[in-house]
This record gives C-alpha cells, sequence and structure tokens, in this order.
C-alpha cells in the first residue's frame, strides 16, 4: 500500500471514529485534544478531508476485490 494512501486511511478512521462520538455520545475528542489551538483543529479537520477525498479518488487502485477491478 502506498504510504499516501495509508496516511488517508488513518485520517478517514481518526474522521470517522470521531463522527461516530459526536453522534453517539456528544464528545468531540479532536476539540477534547486540540480545544485550546483553533488553528490546529482546523488543520486536523482539513487534513481528514483531503483523506476522504483522496480515499474516494484513489484508494481503490491496488486493491484485490474484484468490484475495485471494473
Amino acid at each position: 500500500m502506498k504510504v499516501v494512501t495509508w496516511i488517508a486511511m488513518v485520517l478517514v478512521i481518526v474522521g470517522a471514529l470521531n463522527w461516530g462520538l459526536v453522534g453517539f455520545f456528544e464528545y468531540n475528542l479532536v476539540e477534547a485534544l486540540l480545544g485550546s489551538w483553533p488553528m490546529v483543529m482546523r488543520v486536523v479537520y482539513g487534513l481528514v478531508g483531503v483523506g476522504g477525498l483522496w480515499m474516494v479518488f484513489f484508494g481503490c487502485r491496488g486493491c484485490c476485490c474484484e468490484s475495485c477491478k471494473k
């Protein structure tokens, strides 16, 4: 797996976990960890968004499942 795709996958997982915590428990982990640094929070959210876009457009390349080969 390419390094960039791996990083994007980690960012997407972090984002999904954070949204799950917000949805089920009204707890924003990123805000709890970085609340005193709003600019760093924006960068983290931006990177999660870029990671999601990367996975949408490039994440399936190199995948071995049949649906990705079409």
